[in-house]
């Protein structure tokens, strides 16, 4: 394996570990050499996998001293703030994720309206049937997919470089949100009717229409996420 892949195979178990209390914040971590064994890795790559989080702002390294774990407050990372956000957030981090999702997604689904092919919409589709067909068969894992990869065609048809690369980090938190709320069927006969209606305003390349609906699709998730798993808490 490339010395680069290594250093992104250091870098994720670190980070993974930070995320799981493994390594608490403002804790030390273990020096180069127990890192490098315990990965079993070279020190080099060890560092450079410390010196990559260390930009990201989620360890401090000290010359000398050695390297501790900075507050998530201080991280520069999204990716990284995400991640540990959606194992130790609380109520207020989910409706705040779903808050981030209106502004990207509402957006995203008025421009695709006015580049959408007859292809995307047939893609679309075919995501809710998929969806439909995971909820009647009690398959939570091919009803994420489905929901994951509308939202997805969407993003991308927006043909927006910028608004797909700053969405992209929340994607790994989406899909576990979205396991946690689509075992409650309610949720999931909601998200049906909402993304027909999304399906509806794109087929008419009404991007006002489709912004709307995006932005109704979003009310009803938190709405949802408030009435079905906030409360259950």
């Amino acid at each position: 394996m490339a010395r680069k892949s290594l250093v992104s195979v250091v870098e994720n178990g670190l980070l993974e570990r930070i995320v799981d209390g493994v390594y608490a914040i403002g804790a030390s971590l273990p020096s180069e050499a127990e890192l490098a064994t315990d990965f079993d890795v070279s020190r080099l790559t060890v560092r450079e996998a410390m010196r990559s989080l260390s930009t990201q702002g989620v360890i401090e390294v000290v010359s000398g001293v050695g390297s501790s774990v900075r507050p998530p407050e201080r991280w520069a990372s999204l990716d990284a703030l995400l991640r540990y956000r959606s194992v130790h957030g609380d109520g207020d981090v989910a409706v705040q994720l779903v808050a981030v999702r209106r502004m990207f997604e509402a957006e995203a689904a008025a421009l695709a309206a006015e580049r959408i092919t007859d292809a995307d919409l047939e893609a679309l589709a075919a995501c809710i049937d998929a969806m439909r067909a995971a909820s009647d068969a009690g398959d939570v894992d091919a009803f994420v997919a489905g929901d994951l990869r509308f939202h997805d065609l969407i993003m991308r048809r927006s043909d927006n470089v910028f608004l797909a690369t700053l969405f992209a980090p929340l994607t790994r938190v989406l899909a576990d949100r979205r396991a946690e709320t689509s075992r409650v069927p309610q949720i999931q006969r909601n998200a049906l009717v909402e993304h027909e209606r999304v399906l509806d305003a794109l087929r008419a390349r009404d991007a006002v229409a489709a912004r709307a609906a995006m932005e109704g699709h979003m009310q009803q998730t938190l709405d949802d996420l408030r009435a079905y798993v906030l409360n259950d808490r």
